[in-house]
């Protein structure tokens, strides 16, 4: 019965939750791990390395379920594109997280948050999360290439920073072929975060103002 796998597809989303947001917490720590200890030894490198590859493992599991459990599989995919590009490019896991984190807050009672508020608060997690994303990844690839400007993670955190709030300094740039897709990729993000908190400040201003003028 259609109802039957609706149900049972919101059930698994609801149980899933919590592993999914956990899975995506160790996959961003064990890649730092092997991104910012270089001198790890075998034994801990590959244990990082398998940590990495389990959590990606579950990602991938869980949207197939899901899929699965879809009653059109072709809508399924249209409707939830942002689900498989963060299954298929784990950089943007963050940005599942915060709507996972969402989720959860939602099944919780109490007072929400204004419109203006929820969307500045989770445009401002997730430019930080991508930000961090972009920088561990592009420090990866950056550090040991020639002619490359971003030696340090300092230099990829101060070179995402300057990206995604599109001031472009220049004085750091990637010049391998993944650090350049990824600049290009955290500029378009970056322009929509800061429409989306800029908007939403603005309008969270008038909206106080003219509260304040009826009053």
């Amino acid at each position: 019965m259609p109802v039957d796998r609706d149900a049972r597809l919101q059930e698994w989303e609801r149980r899933a939750q919590p592993y999914l947001f956990i899975a995506s917490i160790l996959f961003l720590t064990s890649y730092t791990v092997r991104v910012l200890i270089p001198g790890l030894s075998p034994g801990w490198y590959v244990f990082w390395g398998t940590l990495t590859v389990v959590s990606w493992g579950v990602f991938v599991a869980e949207y197939l379920a899901r899929l699965a459990f879809s009653r059109n599989r072709w809508h399924f995919v249209r409707t939830r594109w942002l689900d498989l590009m963060v299954t298929v490019l784990p950089l943007l896991r963050p940005l599942r997280m915060i709507d996972l984190h969402e989720r959860m807050q939602l099944r919780r009672a109490g007072p929400g948050l204004t419109l203006e508020a929820r969307v500045m608060t989770y445009s401002g997690l997730a430019a930080l999360l991508l930000g961090y994303a972009a920088s561990l990844t592009v420090y990866h690839d950056e550090r040991s290439a020639p002619h490359a400007n971003i030696r340090t993670f300092g230099d990829a955190v101060w070179w995402a920073a300057s990206t995604l709030t599109t001031t472009g300094y220049g004085d750091a740039t990637p010049v391998t072929p993944r650090g350049r897709v990824i600049a290009v990729g955290l500029m378009f993000v970056g322009v929509a975060l800061v429409g989306a908190v800029v908007g939403s400040f603005s309008a969270y201003l008038m909206r106080r103002f003219r509260q304040e003028s009826e009053t």
